[in-house]
Formats: structure tokens, sequence, C-alpha cells
């Protein structure tokens, strides 16, 4: 099984740096988000890495040139402009018939063999990792006359599941990808051909988008409270035909 992390994008939501480094480079404690991303799939056994370069990917090249004995990396230059969508298909001959991928910018502590066995017993061409959508603002809860009983910071709103990323492909997806985009083509468009299921994630998950996430994320590591380097619970929704599998 070898793991697809798109490197490649522009980051614009994270410049400055991301005009010198590319933003999977945006350290956390001093280690690139890439290698703590890494570092789950490769606590969980999954060590063949291809990363999908393009935004100076001259930069991955030499940071990982000579630096890891145990790890399997390709960097695939897959073009600057190019698009999720395009940055995957791109790699379609470097990950083999069944594969992870995951996007350069996000942490959590996702059980990937459950997430694995998941794919399977559904058949699907892709699996998507979702998460509880949380908010980034804080709530007021008041009755019907507008008095206000208490506030809520930033509540887990579980009627709503966002994609984390954390993708599981089948080569077949290839058959019928569409588009460039991954999240506004590729992936509804397998949707509409009941190809695509979702593994609903109920632990620990956080992108970083901007320097207030760099700096959340770096409170979490200097507290040992780095949720994303333990595995989450077995979730309860998960269907016995899943959980025979692992």
């Amino acid at each position: 099984m070898k793991v697809l992390i798109l490197c490649g994008g522009k980051g614009t939501r994270s410049y400055p740096f991301t005009e010198y480094f590319p933003k999977p480079m945006m350290p956390i404690c001093g280690t690139p988000i890439l290698v703590h991303i890494m570092r789950i799939y490769a606590r969980q056994g999954f060590t063949e890495f291809v990363l999908s370069a393009g935004h100076r990917k001259e930069i991955l090249e030499d940071y990982f040139d000579g630096r890891v004995r145990d790890w399997t990396i390709e960097i695939v230059d897959t073009g600057a402009d190019a698009d999720t969508g395009d940055r995957i298909r791109c790699c379609a001959d470097h990950v083999g018939d069944t594969f992870f991928a995951t996007y350069g910018d996000g942490l959590g502590n996702i059980d990937l063999n459950r997430l694995l066995a998941f794919h399977h017993a559904r058949g699907a061409a892709a699996t998507v990792t979702s998460v509880p959508l949380r908010s980034q603002y804080g709530t007021v809860v008041c009755d019907r006359s507008g008095k206000v009983a208490h506030f809520v910071e930033k509540p887990v709103i579980r009627e709503y599941w966002i994609n984390a990323g954390f993708f599981v492909f089948s080569r077949r997806a290839f058959d019928t990808w569409h588009g460039h985009n991954l999240e506004v083509d590729v992936l509804p468009h397998l949707a509409r051909r009941d190809a695509l299921f979702t593994f609903r994630h109920d632990g620990f998950w956080k992108s970083m988008d901007t320097s207030k996430d760099q700096q959340e994320l770096e409170r979490l590591v200097q507290s040992g409270q780095a949720a994303w380097t333990v595995l989450s619970p077995v979730p309860t929704w998960l269907p016995p035909q899943a959980t025979a599998l692992v």
C-alpha cells in the first residue's frame, strides 16, 4: 500500500511562508507538517510514500535527500499549476491497485487499517474520511424571548460532516475520473456513480491553513496533547462487516 500526499499547491492562505516553501513544509515545533502526516501512516505500517509535488518541489527534493532510511519516498513533479484531481491522476502509474491519499496539511488520529477495511467491505472505488463540522465561532444559546442561557465555544456540529482527506482509492476510480478539481469535480462525479463512500471519523482532526492553526498545533505538541500520534478508539457506528475484516 502506497501513500500519495498532495504537496504541490501554492497554499495562498499560508502566504508569505508559501512564497518560498511548499505549504506542507510549514513546521510544527520545528518539524514540517508533512513529516507529521507521514508518521501517522508509518506508525501503522505504511512507509511507501509518493509526494505529488509542484510549487517549489526542489525544497522537497533537498529536504528528503538521504534523510530517511526506513521509508521509501518518491517525489513526482505534477506541475506548479495543476489542480488536486489532476495531481492524483498524474501519479496513477506510481501508486498500485489500491492506495491511500491525503492532503499535505491535515492531521488526525485515523485508524488506517479500519479505513482500508471499510473501503474493501463497501467495494468502493473511492472512500473519503469525514469528520463532524467544528464551528470556528462560539455560539449563543438562548430561549424564545432572547434571554441568553449560556455560550458554547466552537461547538462540534454533528449534523454536518466535512471532507477530512485521508482517502483510499482503487485503480478503477481512474476509469471514471472526471474533471480537474478533486473536491468540485472528481468526488461528486464518483458519488453520482454510486462509487464513493465515506468513513466517519469521530476522533481528532485538524487542518493547518493559517499561522493561527500552526500555533494551536504547536501548543498541542508542547503540552503533550498531540492527539494525531495516538489512534482514535473504534467508532461505535462502524458496521460489523467492516470490523470483521480487521
